[in-house]
């Protein structure tokens, strides 16, 4: 398929500065391609900002930074009316939310009203300054950022916010190997330098629209479902995730089967996106918390214990072949 070359251009044209990461550089483009947002929760140093920045240079989007700190204030983010003494008229001055991908920096330290700010960038995607409606850039992706280890002077996100993420993912280390590669690419000159664009944003919106055409039997919908409720009904769960969880799971299924060349989702597209999908949706309850119960071991459990029905024959749409 067209989609699976395009993929594999950006993914080796991204990997040419986050070395190790082939899972996690995928994820990134499955959150682009479904017109939705991502969560990167990790360390320091992990390039986290530089997946980033070379996501937004592989595919020519025009990329923006917000350093999210305890004073930023929602107009920092997207942007304030300005009076013009010359036309005696006020302005709109765009905050740097107006991007086609933004990068939220360390998005805990903001504070609550700072954080709210996004909600309707990210879900309506418009933003509303001074009773006048903005729309976001197409495309448009918040890559939100947060250190899980240092929590001093942080604001956790609200559930809706952390909702609004479509998949959350952890670059996590890299390998003694990789970390060598590393220090050898970066002895003289960051790579990301060397970065060009592979993708047009023709291309990406063309992928986005056939995207939303992969078949999804119904045998694979009423298995996100059955999944979904799992997270609903178990015991160390306060609040499971939500139907935008399963619209995330299904969405984020057609990219994935469209990833592997294929115009169908099968069961093993929505076992590979789960935990991305649906972990960080769950709310553990306290007596489970005290036990260091993880919401990714929960979804990894219901995933060896929600069955697969075999996905039956159904006439699919022209031009689309059925699994």
């Amino acid at each position: 398929m067209a989609i699976r070359e395009s993929v594999d251009k950006v993914v080796a044209n991204v990997e040419r500065v986050i070395v190790g990461k082939h899972h996690e550089v995928r994820l990134a483009l499955v959150a682009l391609l479904c017109q939705g947002h991502l969560l990167i929760e990790d360390v320091p140093g992990t390039g986290k900002t530089v997946l980033a920045k070379s996501l937004a240079r592989s595919l020519g989007c025009t990329f923006r930074r917000i350093q999210f700190t305890p004073d930023l204030l929602p107009s920092d983010v997207t942007g304030l009316s300005i009076y013009n003494q010359k036309t005696q008229e006020f302005e709109f001055r765009p905050g740097p939310i107006m991007a086609q991908i933004v990068l939220a920096d360390e998005i805990n330290r903001a504070t609550p009203k700072t954080q709210s700010s996004l909600l309707e960038c990210m879900e309506e995607r418009q933003a509303t300054i001074d009773g006048t409606t903005y729309p976001m850039p197409d495309p448009f992706l918040v890559i939100a950022t947060q250190n899980p280890i240092e929590y001093e002077g942080t604001f956790a996100l609200p559930e809706a916010q952390l909702d609004r993420f479509m998949l959350r993912l952890r670059l996590g280390y890299p390998q003694p190997l990789e970390e060598i590669v590393i220090l050898d690419e970066q002895k003289r000159s960051h790579p990301l330098g060397e970065i060009g664009e592979v993708a047009s944003l023709e291309e990406l919106r063309a992928m986005q629209a056939a995207i939303r055409e992969i078949y999804v039997d119904s045998a694979i919908s009423d298995y996100i479902v059955r999944l979904v409720n799992a997270t609903r009904v178990h015991p160390d769960v306060y609040l499971g995730a939500s139907p935008r969880g399963s619209l995330a799971l299904y969405r984020a299924g057609q990219a994935w089967a469209a990833f592997q060349g294929r115009d169908y989702v099968i069961p093993d597209d929505i076992k590979a996106l789960a935990e991305s999908a649906l972990a960080h949706r769950l709310i553990i309850r306290t007596a489970a918390s005290i036990r260091d119960v993880d919401p990714t071991a929960i979804v990894r459990e219901l995933l060896g214990s929600v069955p697969v029905d075999a996905p039956t024959p159904a006439v699919p749409r022209a031009g689309v072949r059925p699994a």
